[in-house]
């Protein structure tokens, strides 16, 4: 009996760990010809007063409502020799 009790115990305690991987947020891998499936923008980084190379986040869903993060380097709009 304490051994059914201890597996039931287990289970119950695991199970918000399994529904905790259905709702994560996938990061997705940069680099060259990266298909992105964008439904919806949820944010994206400010460049403005930003001169070179600086990192940028996009966090978006996709046509499945999956939560995606894709980290980024782009040219800052803020150089002034750019004008």
């Amino acid at each position: 009996m304490k051994l059914l009790t201890l597996a039931i115990a287990a289970l119950l305690a695991t199970g918000p760990v399994f529904a905790a991987d259905q709702n994560t947020v996938i990061h997705d891998k940069t680099g060259f010809f990266v298909h992105l499936d964008v439904a919806k923008v949820l944010s994206s980084s400010d460049t403005n007063g930003q001169c070179g190379i600086v990192p940028a986040r996009l966090d978006y869903l996709d046509h499945q409502g999956r939560e995606h993060v894709l980290d980024y380097q782009v040219q800052g709009t803020g150089c002034a020799s750019d004008n």
